[in-house]
């Protein structure tokens, strides 16, 4: 059984949770489980260089920002309430954060701990970026520290990987799928498409291993996951992200008329008439009883000025459609 562990490694209930997650696995007895941790931002405007966090905490753009690891609490009790329940889960001994640091590069190291070394080697990188930056006061948006927590945690090339851009489209495609999936949390975890938002106790996250174990995972072929993230992605009004998603199978599977049409759509609902129209002139060609093509390649060109070839295309549409001429 899979767990993942939506997070981001500067929300102080992801370190929570994780204490409480161990504990929970400490007593199980059920099938085997691998934590998997994945990324989440709830602070993606940090600045490359940190910035003393007591600082900062005066910005209340930072405080809106910290608001999504702890929900329904200002990030001042907030702060309060978690240095309490860190000494509780020993934590420590000291415990605080000292940075607003940019956590960017260390999803970057946790991803690439996970593709060359699975889930113990990720989990020895968390545990080490959570303790370097709520415990030892450090900077983990340095890649200096990155690269010593690696060494110590067994990704000796750790460091030489951060240099350049290894694992930089993992975690911006991973972020996205969480995005479509509905996260909107650190943490949150996630089991067989079921989450269980926030740090939970103990022993509601062993009644949430119970009710998920046996459940099958999800086995779509990966190219139809990321089509319905894609597409769930526009609908949540991000087709830039929509694109992104849809770059590998539009390389792999260009010919594809269900990529190529959600592509033009993201296209046009992000403003890339010129690409859009050109994707819906190619696919109205290969299929003139496209309704829905000619409606929206209508549209695009209404919208460059192009009101005359607009206007066929709009006809034909509700000539088929007759909904769509309203």
């Amino acid at each position: 059984m899979r767990v993942e562990v939506w997070a981001d490694v500067v929300c102080a209930w992801a370190y929570i949770g994780k204490r409480r997650l161990e504990r929970a696995l400490a007593g199980w007895q059920g099938e085997p489980v691998e934590v998997v941790w994945r990324p989440f931002r709830i602070d993606p405007m940090a600045p490359a260089q940190a910035l003393p966090l007591a600082d900062e905490l005066r910005d209340p753009v930072v405080d809106e920002a910290l608001q999504q690891c702890a929900p329904g609490t200002t990030p001042a009790q907030n702060r309060v309430r978690v240095s309490r329940i860190a000494a509780q889960e020993g934590i420590g001994p000291r415990w605080g954060a000292a940075w607003r640091a940019n956590s960017h590069d260390a999803h970057r190291l946790l991803a690439l701990a996970h593709e060359l070394g699975g889930a113990r080697l990720q989990d020895a990188v968390a545990e080490g970026v959570l303790r370097a930056h709520f415990v030892e006061e450090q900077d983990i948006s340095s890649r200096e520290v990155l690269a010593g927590i690696a060494r110590r945690a067994g990704l000796p090339q750790g460091g030489d990987l951060l240099a350049g851009d290894a694992g930089e489209r993992a975690v911006k495609e991973l972020l996205l799928s969480g995005k479509a999936m509905g996260v909107k949390s650190s943490p949150t975890l996630v089991i067989a498409g079921r989450s269980l938002t926030g740090a939970q106790p103990s022993d509601v996250i062993a009644d949430f291993l119970r009710d998920g174990e046996g459940r099958p995972e999800r086995t779509l072929p990966a190219e139809v996951l990321r089509l319905r993230q894609a597409d769930a992605l526009l609908g949540l009004g991000d087709p830039l992200g929509c694109l992104t998603l849809l770059g590998p199978l539009l390389d792999e599977q260009g010919p594809d008329r269900g990529v190529r049409l959600l592509a033009a759509r993201a296209c046009f609902h992000s403003a890339q008439l010129g690409r859009a129209v050109r994707m819906l002139e190619e696919l109205v060609a290969e299929g003139p009883d496209d309704s829905y093509a000619r409606l929206l390649l209508g549209r695009a060109l209404e919208r460059q000025g192009r009101s005359g070839e607009a206007a066929v295309h709009l006809r034909i549409a509700a000539a088929m459609t007759p909904s769509y001429g309203h």
